[in-house]
């Protein structure tokens, strides 16, 4: 045999061996199955711990150590796992706010939040709209991300142990963005091979973030001239290219987002619908909205199973809020054509609550308090410092039904900023009457212990803490008497229209419209909502110190940077018109007037501005609310409200009677 036939029978020996060698037992071929849980935190808003630091106790109903548990079970439960974080992640807690605005991190020193995160090992996440509230260098320091913006840090200051991506916000200065705006994470699983036989192999995840673009207008002072947002599709359709060029396995959209089927715009705040449409993504993990996903909230919506947890075919699955809650998404993959694909049939999402029922919640994870511990304690002494008393009880425990007291209190010194800053920044303004708005952040969305609730004797600042709960800084606007009503028209959508001729049971609360965007506003304005109405007809009755308010008449009303810069979609306000935007944060403001006064009184509060108009009904109009509060609601006059219902749980139905 010649040399060339010796090397051409060694090279077929070669490639059959090789060929033989594919089909043997325990290499990935096609038919090949594996089993990947998707884990997803969102809106912890640095709930670390189980703790509520308005009432100074522990609140098992929440807390980042208690989702710890679930996602140590869920590994347990699942060999492949992957956990990711959809965003607003380091703000929303007391804890936040002494970290970010009281006694500022270091560059070596890592966040409460992030030290909790690294002992449960995240394998990637992205940015909410909340992160940018403190400002793109304190985002930027802790989250030790360099960002080639103003303000931003250019140090490798200490941030979490995993990646955070985001595609749809750019520097300013240089067009790039300002966070990766995708990764790669790899990790050996388990699989199985048409024989049965247990192998392990590589799964490269590509993660690809999105945050809402709406951040321009909600955190305008901190992010106008230094970064640009694109829209949601866009940003997806420019980077998965270059991510599908590292030729992943399976894609993982992040995005603090939820779902809405309104057509598609760039500047859509809930874009999670569209972005499951766009090629190439393969699981959407979604945040933002604070309601559970799969879960019946969603139920009816196009093409979206609200019950297996699919949107346009893609699995997907939002978490609760301030750690309630844990996403899982159970996928099955199947090896086909030398790749993995999702197995539809078998794939569902689900989830899983810290507390399946009341009083039945999960046992903290015992590994998280100590790592937080230190922070946890100056948190609890910083929110202990007096400033002052108060004789009377100030809640939100009816702030939907008429009762102002937590409301009176922060617009009476916003009020007052205002009425002393204004005229030496614009004289010309002032002798504009000033008006004041304000919302009830604490309603009862998380929970019947999600209230405000100042008692009557001495205040400290966990009491300014608690009466705005978010940190916004004070603005104020200039609008006439025809924005003043359509500013009011807007806050009147968080009720329901009422047919008096109707003989059944009408809640009186629309819970699509949430409590933080039901503006009341005080000045010396009083008004009439007549809820019989259609949305924008409601405001019946409009006078300002007992004349009626006409349309071309001037007023400067006080609100928040949140709501000046268009946060909640008000008609007239969307930035144009400010007038005064502070530098100082409106908790602060209202702290400082709370300790010049010293002590509160119903004399230094106006009384509440507005009322329903009269309505005889046939039925009962119903809304819920914390249980056996009814005497708290007519010690604030609201004599007309009494309880229905107990539930059991902590929360009641009331009936209020509108005919008086």
């Amino acid at each position: 045999m010649s040399s060339r036939q010796l090397l051409l029978a060694a090279l077929i020996a070669l490639l059959a061996g090789c060929a033989n060698q594919a089909h043997k037992p325990g290499l990935l071929i096609d038919g090949s199955r594996t089993n990947v849980a998707i884990l997803e935190t969102t809106d912890i808003h640095a709930n670390v711990l189980s703790y509520d630091y308005y009432k100074l106790k522990t609140d098992p109903s929440l807390g980042y150590e208690r989702t710890a548990t679930l996602i140590r079970h869920a590994r347990t439960e699942y060999p492949n796992t992957f956990l990711f974080d959809s965003g607003d992640t380091i703000q929303g807690s007391v804890l936040a706010d002494y970290q970010a605005l009281v006694k500022p991190v270091g560059c070596d020193q890592e966040l409460a939040i992030y030290k909790a995160m690294d002992a449960l090992g995240y394998d990637g996440g992205t940015a909410g709209n909340h992160e940018f509230n403190y400002g793109l260098g304190f985002l930027s320091q802790v989250t030790g991300t360099p960002m080639n913006v103003d303000g931003g840090h250019a140090n490798h200051c200490a941030g979490p142990h995993f990646p955070l991506v985001l595609s749809n916000v750019d520097s300013a200065r240089d067009g790039q963005p300002i966070f990766k705006p995708w990764a790669v994470v790899t990790k050996d699983v388990e699989a199985y091979t048409p024989d049965g036989s247990k192998i392990r192999v590589p799964l490269k995840i590509g993660i690809i973030g999105f945050t809402p673009p709406p951040i321009m207008q909600w955190d305008k002072q901190n992010l106008a001239g230094k970064v640009t947002v694109s829209g949601v599709v866009e940003a997806a359709q420019k980077y998965l290219p270059q991510l599908e060029a590292q030729h992943p396995d399976l894609v993982v959209a992040i995005l603090h987002g939820g779902l809405d089927t309104a057509p598609y715009t760039a500047q859509m705040e809930n874009a999670g619908w569209y972005l499951a449409g766009v090629k190439g993504i393969d699981v959407l993990l979604l945040g933002h909205s604070h309601t559970e996903f799969p879960g019946p909230h969603y139920a009816g919506m196009k093409d979206v199973d609200a019950r297996l947890g699919f949107v346009r075919n893609v699995p997907a699955v939002m978490g609760g809020f301030f750690g309630k809650d844990l996403g899982v998404i159970q996928l099955v993959l199947n090896r086909q054509n030398g790749r993995w694909v999702v197995d539809l049939d078998n794939t569902h999402s689900e989830v899983r609550p810290i507390c399946p029922q009341k009083d039945q919640c999960m046992a903290a994870d015992p590994e998280i308090a100590p790592l937080v511990q230190q922070a946890h304690e100056a948190a609890i002494a910083y929110v202990n410092t007096p400033i002052g008393a108060s004789t009377l009880r100030m809640s939100s425990y009816f702030a939907d039904e008429g009762n102002m007291t937590a409301l009176a209190a922060v617009n009476a010194a916003q009020a007052d900023y205002v009425r002393s800053e204004l005229p030496r920044l614009h004289p010309e303004l002032a002798n504009v009457p000033v008006l004041s708005a304000a919302a009830a952040f604490r309603t009862g969305f998380g929970g019947p212990d999600d209230y405000t609730d100042v008692a009557a004797g001495p205040m400290t600042l966990r009491s300014a803490a608690d009466l705005y709960f978010y940190p916004n800084t004070l603005a104020a606007v200039k609008i006439d008497g025809a924005g003043l009503k359509a500013w009011l028209e807007k806050s009147a959508e968080r009720f329901n229209r009422i047919d008096p001729g109707d003989a059944n049971e009408q809640a009186l609360i629309n819970d699509h419209y949430p409590g933080f965007n039901f503006d009341q506003i005080q000045g010396g304005v009083h008004y009439v909502i007549d809820v019989s109405k259609p949305v924008g007809e409601r405001i019946t009755s409009l006078t300002f110190h007992g004349k009626p308010v006409t349309p071309a008449e001037p007023f400067i009303v006080v609100t928040n940077n949140y709501r000046a810069s268009g946060g909640g979609n008000f008609p007239g306000l969307d930035g144009k018109n400010i007038v005064l935007a502070a530098p100082d944060g409106t908790r602060e403001i209202l702290a400082k007037w709370l300790e010049r006064h010293r002590t509160i009184g119903a004399k230094d509060l106006e009384p509440t501005s507005w009322k329903f108009a009269r309505l005889k009904t046939r039925g009962p109009v119903v809304f819920k609310g914390a249980g056996d509060k009814q005497a708290l609601a007519h010690a604030a006059g609201l004599d007309d409200i009494r309880q229905l219902k107990d539930h059991g749980d902590g929360t009641a139905t009331y009936m209020i009677d509108l005919s008086h």
